[in-house]
């Protein structure tokens, strides 16, 4: 006795590990601006202007959390408070080690 899938099945299965794939690398919500954009944890942004002015909603909390930038540490903001990263040139990954919330990314155009 032999068992076949339907391939109408598989396609409807490969559908759907596909939509739960998606939800689960999109935490947050999807910015898109010009000039400056604010991101807070699990946000992507998109900034379509060459440098853009970054702002990021710290999470809450007492006293301050260091940020990354690409893994590279920036410095110290205050929890609860929006924090002005600077004018950014290229995409960065903001991420915030000392609490536990997603990691944030805003894509900049490459345009030089």
């Amino acid at each position: 006795m032999s068992t076949q899938i339907e391939p109408s099945l598989v396609g409807l299965a490969l559908l759907a590990s596909a939509a739960l794939l998606a939800a689960c690398a999109t935490t947050g919500n999807h910015v898109a601006s010009w000039g400056e954009i604010t991101l807070a944890p699990g946000d992507t942004g998109s900034c379509s202007s060459c440098p853009c002015a970054v702002y990021f909603e710290m999470p809450p909390g007492d006293g301050d959390y260091l940020v990354t930038l690409n893994q590279i540490a920036d410095r110290r903001y205050p929890a609860g408070r929006k924090a002005m990263l600077g004018g950014f040139f290229e995409s960065r990954s903001i991420r915030v080690p000392e609490a536990d919330v997603p990691p944030a990314y805003v894509y900049i155009p490459n345009v030089r």
